[in-house]
């Protein structure tokens, strides 16, 4: 049992190990794609938000260039800045204009006294934007080192078309920058709970997922399990037996009755286990098939080694849509359960006097032993809780095949003592043929 526990825990190991990897891998995926996402979309934000800010500046700055003009003595006029929109609001708007000596002079500023930016920071974008003859786009600071931008857009001589000087539009980036910062902060925020989310949901679908192998492997473990104690019994005694032969090889002759019914119960139990490994691991083997299940109950009583127990058949015509290996497994386990527990009290031998029906899709088993209560049925068909020294699986393992075939199984008390076992088979079907047999059948066997 110890090497069985060992095996089944190693498998569940590498099942947890196999769900971990999975639940990594998938939260790992999720988590780049969500970053790469995330960064898209605050790089998008970042450049979208800048963009907007210059649209902003030029739009101010083309409008108040279009607001200088020279009037009829060549003198620069400024008089149409100071009664619009586009020099009012949080934008500075400023006119540059060139000197004679090739200087820059700041001769107009929307607000204040002069420029928020340094003199050396205009000059250097008016005379480039001047330069090129184009729209110059820029990041700069304020004189008390506050991040602002900067657009500078080139005005004309009225006369002579040259340039004349630049107009610069100063907007700050504080508001745009605490907007990006949220926003960057929301969307941090999400994938982090997104992520949070997908290790969750990862762990639960990769769970699902195995879940088909964790059934497998409970199956297996469930099946090495009843194999080990199923065989515990039956070894024992044949060893006992051997070891007891071995002293007296001419008492050898006295133990081959009890060797062979432990062989015989190994038999069954290999049998027991092969079946119910197939109802565990395997249930999409199960094929039924047009079946005369009188005529397979017969068959089976008169397989089975009596030892002196009574057996009286009332068996009718009967053809049922069933699996002939499992029915077979499941009767004779009834059959085992009657010779085991259903000896007729008084008898010495504690023989068992068994009467076996068939009516339908019903197979009938009772036996004149101390009886078992209805509601007492639930116990019984549990693994390993079989009372009077039986392991339990037999009753448990008819249960299974009773389900399988969409029956069930039942017991009540028989009149006069004892227990009637019930086992009913759903998948029914009359007989497309004409039956020659005689409708009952009734037998009475001894040893």
């Amino acid at each position: 049992m110890t090497l069985l526990s060992s095996v089944g825990g190693a498998s569940a190991w590498r099942l947890r190990r196999l769900q971990v990897r999975l639940t990594v891998a998938y939260t790992l995926t999720m988590l780049a794609g969500v970053g790469a996402l995330s960064w898209l979309v605050i790089r998008t934000d970042a450049r979208s938000l800048q963009s907007a800010e210059y649209e902003e500046l030029y739009r101010r700055a083309s409008v108040s260039a279009s607001l200088v003009y020279y009037d009829d003595h060549d003198r620069l006029q400024l008089d149409g800045l100071r009664d619009d929109d586009a020099t009012t609001g949080p934008v500075q708007v400023g006119v540059i204009r060139t000197e004679p000596d090739g200087g820059l002079s700041t001769i107009y500023t929307s607000f204040g006294r002069r420029l928020l930016v340094s003199d050396a920071e205009s000059g250097r974008i008016a005379h480039a934007a001047m330069r090129a003859d184009t729209t110059v786009r820029s990041d700069g600071r304020t004189l008390d080192g506050h991040a602002v931008y900067l657009l500078a857009l080139p005005f004309y001589h009225d006369g002579s078309g040259k340039t004349a000087g630049a107009v610069v539009a100063i907007g700050s980036q504080e508001q745009s920058h605490a907007q990006h910062e949220r926003l960057k902060t929301a969307v941090l925020f999400g994938s982090a709970a997104l992520t949070c989310l997908a290790a969750v949901s990862g762990h639960l679908i990769s769970g699902r997922s195995l879940r088909p192998a964790w059934q497998s492997l409970e199956a297996q473990e469930r099946l090495l399990a009843d194999t080990a104690h199923e065989l515990r019994t039956p070894v024992a005694i044949m060893r006992g037996s051997v070891d007891i032969a071995g002293m007296d090889p001419r008492g050898l002759q006295l133990h081959m009755p009890r060797i062979r019914r432990a062989i015989d119960r190994l038999t069954d139990v290999v049998d027991n286990v092969l079946v119910r490994g197939r109802l565990q691991t395997a249930p999409d083997t199960f094929e039924p098939v047009p079946l005369r299940l009188d005529q397979l109950v017969e068959q089976i009583c008169d397989e089975a080694p009596r030892n002196g127990h009574r057996l009286n058949l009332d068996l009718h015509n009967a053809v049922v849509d069933a699996d002939p290996a499992l029915v077979r497994v499941a009767v004779r386990n009834l059959l085992d359960n009657a010779f085991r527990h259903g000896a007729t009290p008084g008898d010495p031998d504690r023989h068992a006097d068994v009467d076996v029906s068939v009516r339908d899709a019903t197979v009938s088993v009772a036996d004149r032993g101390p009886g078992v209560q209805p509601a007492d049925l639930p116990d019984l068909m549990k693994r390993f809780r079989s009372p009077g020294g039986g392991t339990g699986i037999g009753l448990a393992l008819v249960q299974e095949v009773a389900v399988a075939h969409g029956g069930s199984i039942t017991v009540a008390p028989r009149s006069g003592g004892g227990s009637v076992f019930l086992l009913r088979l759903n998948s029914t079907r009359r007989p497309k043929w004409r039956l020659r047999h005689p409708t009952t059948r009734s037998q009475k066997s001894h040893e």
